[in-house]
């Protein structure tokens, strides 16, 4: 599925990546897998969803249906464990529920408008106990990439009070300019005139700020 979706980002005319840092384009960084992250969570469904909005990054809103909670416990950074909660939302006319949230590592490692992790339950949700997240799966919205998608931010109530070191990282590579390598390059050794990509790794807070200027350069 990873390779799939390094493709996709990769190659397809659809990707949210810059067409000018698609060649560069290495694949996602994630944490390792870890199974502790894997958890049950209990199912408590509300009879009568309320509708939230949701503040999307370009300033609008955009509606959800939050139709249960969802309890679990997460390893805490003291070796125990926290107890803790998300709300599950809906959007008109879906089936899925979708899972915005924040954790302690979002805007240190993780982008820092939050994650996203979808969950595809069987049946009736009313008819379920407890549904199995995975946080290893959880995923970074499109809006990472390009300021085009505009990205539901996860709701106070889904910001988690631990760091959930699972999942995608944040997108962290960005392409040299091709004029600025060829001066580099001319400059290291003017007989070789051979220019090639390179991918520069930058810090988690800035990588994507200077993506963006380098495409507006590329």
């Amino acid at each position: 599925m990873r390779a799939e979706k390094d493709e996709f980002l990769a190659s397809d005319p659809q990707s949210p990546v810059d067409p000018a840092l698609r060649e560069a384009f290495d694949g996602l960084d994630y944490f390792p897998p870890d199974p502790d992250y894997r958890v049950a969570a209990d199912v408590a469904v509300h009879d009568d969803p309320e509708t939230v909005e949701l503040t999307v990054r370009n300033g609008t809103a955009e509606r959800f249906h939050r139709v249960a909670t969802l309890s679990f416990a997460l390893p805490a950074a003291d070796g125990g464990r926290v107890e803790t909660t998300l709300a599950a939302l809906r959007a008109e006319g879906s089936a899925a529920l979708f899972l915005p949230f924040r954790d302690k590592t979002t805007g240190q490692g993780t982008y820092d408008g939050g994650r996203y992790m979808d969950l595809h339950p069987e049946g009736d949700l009313a008819d379920v106990d407890a549904v199995t997240l995975d946080f290893n799966l959880a995923y970074t919205p499109f809006c990472a990439f390009a300021d085009a998608f505009a990205c539901p931010l996860p709701p106070t109530e889904n910001w988690l009070e631990v760091a959930v070191p699972a999942g995608e990282r944040d997108p962290e590579l960005c392409v040299q300019p091709r004029e600025e390598q060829r001066r580099a390059h001319d400059h290291e050794d003017r007989a070789d005139q051979h220019v090639s990509v390179h991918v520069r790794p930058l810090s988690a807070r800035s990588s994507w700020s200077w993506a963006r200027r380098c495409s507006s350069r590329g």
